[in-house]
């Protein structure tokens, strides 16, 4: 991994992503999560089923930043990438879950404009939905820009996933960050596991449209950030 990669893919990197709890505010101020094993359920059961529809869009977002255009198309480059972005957006029942996830992708567009300012970040998303593109759509192109393969975007998806909320719940519930470092280190096969088998998926189904791409749900995680919306006080964004 060059220094550029890990760069963009440092959690104190400018994107945005320290303003989001990953659902965790709701998840804690609803009693669901009250400790470090609450904190490990929640992880574990985001690996199961959202994360892995994240990391298989962003491995997916990644192969289709590397095409050619003067081969595939500049029109049929759009196309996928809206059709990505839209087939994302049906897997995100929630309203409010669906403006965090643009959000994010803002956010981390902005950081890629500063940090790789030849690249052309505008073009190839004109015909997605705004104000901007899903989150896992612009962390997969980012780390092929950057160099990066698919798995490795798959990765950093998946880790995100846990991360966030973790660290979310240092500061909301009190923990002790050393041993919810300890927690992420024993979630470390899992989150490899979840990037592999989302990053073999976005492989497999890279000559079928994206409607082939994983899609399971967590009904909770989207009542929950409906939820966060319809609280009076609140420290994070989602």
């Amino acid at each position: 991994m060059n220094a550029l990669l890990l760069l963009l893919l440092d959690s104190r990197a400018p994107a945005g992503a320290h303003h989001h709890s990953g659902g965790m505010e709701a998840a804690a101020a609803t009693g669901l999560v009250m400790d470090l094993t609450g904190l490990e359920d929640f992880c574990r059961a985001k690996l199961r089923t959202s994360a892995r529809v994240g990391a298989a869009f962003a491995a997916a977002a990644s192969r289709l930043q590397s095409s050619d255009p003067e081969q595939t198309g500049l029109g049929a480059l759009q196309e996928r990438w809206a059709l990505l972005d839209a087939e994302f957006e049906a897997r995100t029942p929630s309203e409010a879950a669906r403006a965090a996830s643009r959000q994010l992708g803002g956010g981390l567009l902005r950081l890629l404009r500063s940090a790789l300012p030849k690249a052309d970040l505008v073009t190839p998303w004109t015909r997605c939905r705004g104000p901007a593109p899903h989150h896992p759509l612009v962390l997969g192109a980012g780390v092929a820009l950057a160099g990066g393969a698919p798995e490795l975007a798959a990765r950093a998806a998946a880790l995100a996933a846990c991360a966030g909320p973790a660290s979310a719940a240092v500061r909301l519930l009190s923990l002790d960050p050393f041993a919810v470092q300890a927690m992420l280190a024993r979630l470390a096969p899992g989150i490899d596991e979840c990037a592999a088998a989302a990053a073999q998926c976005a492989a497999q189904c890279a000559a079928q449209p994206p409607p082939s791409l994983p899609a399971g749900g967590a009904p909770a995680l989207d009542l929950l950030a409906d939820y966060h919306l319809t609280t009076e006080v609140r420290l994070f964004a989602s």
